[in-house]
């Protein structure tokens, strides 16, 4: 199964306080995580006057800092009161990874298996290698691992890919490309890891028959199919106006 790399995760609470003259306090909460047992989770409480931070708690320093003149003041305050310290502290527990469990459970931990295409883009034709394009559509979570195999080696040349892009339906989709000679007998495919998948999906290429010549023969059976309708057609016709027809002889 394909590990998804270290993932960072902020949950994030706000409040204002103001008046009409647009004087502003503000309090931010967030937490901040990036493993899935929560144990690197850090709490921050933020508290601002007109988008500037005055002073912040962080649960991993277990004070406040203060950033500004009246700031510093407000922390000094603040780190006097034990009991609101210990509150805060308790917060890495009772708002950050209660809240966490619950959006994971929800989104992150849901996971949606890519629809994967492999199709050639490019014949090899005098210097120009050939290219493959293998696409992964319609995933979740995001994080995904798309690799090419020639008989079963890993390619680490020539391989062009995007990012991963989002749809914006909260899936997403990733392309890579393959620029390659191609060679009698060989196996090519794409290989894609990705957290919904319990093993690697591997999609393998044809190289019999080409997308080119795909597009070739569906035109050439649908124009075959075409003309046999338009004689069939043809014959009833004529059958229908010969009927009941006397020939006189000259």
């Amino acid at each position: 199964m394909y590990l998804l790399k270290p993932f960072l995760v902020i949950l994030m609470l706000s409040t204002f306080t103001g008046t009409a003259d647009g004087y502003y306090d503000y309090i931010k909460q967030q937490c901040f995580y990036s493993t899935s047992d929560y144990s690197d989770m850090v709490y921050l409480a933020s508290y601002s006057f007109n988008k500037v931070v005055d002073t912040q708690f962080n649960s991993s320093v277990g004070k406040f800092v203060g950033y500004t003149e009246q700031g510093l003041i407000f922390a000094e305050n603040f780190n006097k009161d034990q009991a609101y310290l210990h509150q805060l502290k308790a917060q890495v527990d009772t708002f950050c990874r209660h809240n966490a469990r619950i959006w994971d459970s929800a989104v992150r931990d849901k996971a949606v298996l890519p629809e994967v295409t492999i199709k050639s883009v490019r014949q090899a034709e005098g210097r120009h290698p050939a290219v493959l394009l293998c696409s992964a559509y319609e995933f979740y979570p995001k994080k995904i691992k798309m690799s090419w195999l020639r008989d079963g080696k890993e390619v680490t040349s020539d391989v062009t890919s995007t990012m991963e892009m989002a749809d914006g339906d909260w899936y997403y989709q990733i392309h890579s490309h393959l620029e390659y000679t191609p060679k009698s007998g060989e196996k090519i495919q794409c290989l894609v890891e990705h957290a919904s998948l319990t093993q690697p999906l591997t999609k393998d290429w044809n190289p019999h028959i080409s997308e080119s010549d795909r597009n070739k023969f569906a035109i050439g059976a649908s124009g075959l199919v075409l003309g046999i309708i338009i004689a069939i057609a043809g014959l009833i016709y004529y059958k229908k106006k010969s009927t009941g027809r006397i020939l006189v002889p000259n």
